[in-house]
């Protein structure tokens, strides 16, 4: 593979034209590869990852300078770092995606006819992935692992900022792809950080891609939507929200919220807008915007909140759809449960919603009018991962609702078809 960080445009086409055959090939390898040597690949390429632990925080060490260089924000940076613990986190993710059960192959349903056909639906790979992500390099393990156990082929074009860190990354799992005897060109990552090889990616590679998964910010997932010439898993930003309902537990919902919003504040599942029942509010605003406030986050609050909470500054009609990804939170009062509902419905980006709650009826009404792809009771936000589902790890959320939605993981990396087996018969 050209292992440019830079091309010529006619030899960015080029390449990436080379990269969507390998890929091509290699998925017809890979849809008929036993689950024993997939999970070897995965375990040799965590082995890899830890030994060459110190290569991997070399490089990037690199790409947290030049970030630092451009001046981007802090929660960004968190983004971007590895650490040992970091490292060891994304190896216990690739084990735990080797001890998932394989898709491909499992009947999802059997049917028997009465003239005797016996139709079998069946798990199958999609065939070539591409992913498309920007400034985190654990998305290189994690995609390429959870496209490798689901039997598919995938074309990884990280960001400009991560670009050292996951080529260190890709080359752990090269080499275990390698040492398991599976073709390298399974996991693929686009050796060069020009924009005019996502554009290649977007037009398919000739047919050789089959669906596209974005997983970034909102100007490159608009930019997949308004260009892509084949099937997108839509990512779209996480733009969270927190309903603390009259009937709610205060402190727990104290908890809750710190954790969602101030956790890691930089990942799609941390809660951006934070609604309070207006009956509480006298008690509960205070409470929490203090306890948020403590641990360094910016309150922007509608004027019933800034009347309860002084060090509140005022929240803008930009700030109830916009993805922080940083220590600043929304803050509004609603008359009720509807009234919550009615300002997700507007503002959401169908990512992950919470209510906090002990009437079980309001719980209810929530979970059945809230229309996002994972909707919560008296948990925080950031539970919004494939590897909290028990999924190992996930590709993204998707946000769409056709095919997958919600944590991609193996599963969703599949489709189906249908085996008929049948004794002679003709159809009159």
């Amino acid at each position: 593979m050209i292992a440019e960080h830079a091309l010529a445009q006619s030899d960015v086409v080029a390449t990436m034209g080379e990269l969507g055959l390998a890929a091509k090939a290699a998925a017809r390898v890979l849809a008929t590869a036993n689950t024993a040597q997939k999970n070897l690949a995965l375990n040799l390429a965590a082995d890899h990852l830890l030994s060459n632990r110190d290569e991997i925080l070399l490089a990037n060490a690199n790409d947290i300078e030049a970030g630092h260089a451009k001046g981007m924000a802090a929660s960004f940076i968190d983004r971007l770092t590895l650490d040992e613990d970091r490292l060891v986190a994304i190896a216990k993710g690739l084990r735990a995606i080797a001890e998932l059960d394989d898709p491909v192959g499992t009947k999802i349903a059997t049917i028997k006819r009465p003239n005797g056909l016996k139709i079998e639906r069946v798990r199958t790979p999609l065939g070539v992935i591409g992913v498309i992500f920007e400034s985190r390099p654990n998305v290189t393990a994690d995609a390429g692992a959870l496209c490798l156990k689901s039997g598919n082929a995938v074309i990884l074009r990280g960001g400009s900022d991560s670009y050292h860190s996951s080529r260190a990354i890709h080359q752990a799992l090269e080499a275990g792809l390698e040492k398991a005897g599976l073709p390298k060109a399974a996991i693929q990552l686009v050796p060069t950080t020009d924009r005019a090889a996502v554009g290649e990616m977007l037009k398919g590679l000739g047919g050789n891609i089959d669906v596209i998964v974005p997983r970034g910010g909102k100007s490159l997932v608009a930019r997949v939507q308004a260009e892509a010439r084949v099937p997108v898993f839509s990512h779209l930003e996480g733009i969270c929200h927190i309903y603390v309902d009259k009937s709610a537990n205060l402190a727990m919902a104290n908890e809750i919220v710190l954790n969602a919003k101030m956790r890691r504040t930089g990942i799609c599942g941390a809660a951006e807008t934070l609604l309070i029942h207006r009956e509480i509010a006298g008690e509960t605003v205070p409470a929490l915007c203090e306890t948020l406030a403590a641990h360094g986050c910016t309150i922007r609050g509608d004027s019933d909140v800034q009347s309860l909470f002084a060090d509140a500054s005022p929240a803008t009609d930009k700030d109830w759809s916009t993805e922080y990804l940083d220590a600043i939170i929304s803050v509004k009062l609603v008359d009720n449960v509807e009234a919550a509902i009615a300002h997700i419905q507007t503002y959401s980006s169908g990512h992950t919603e919470a209510i906090i709650a002990e009437d079980q009826s309001v719980v209810e009404q929530f979970f059945g009018q809230v229309d996002s792809a994972i909707v919560m009771h008296n948990a925080s936000t950031q539970f919004a991962d494939g590897g909290e589902f028990g999924m190992g790890a996930e590709i993204g959320i998707a946000t769409g609702k056709m095919h997958a939605r919600g944590p991609v993981g193996v599963e969703q990396l599949t489709s189906f078809k249908y085996l008929v087996h049948g004794t002679g018969q003709t159809r009159p």
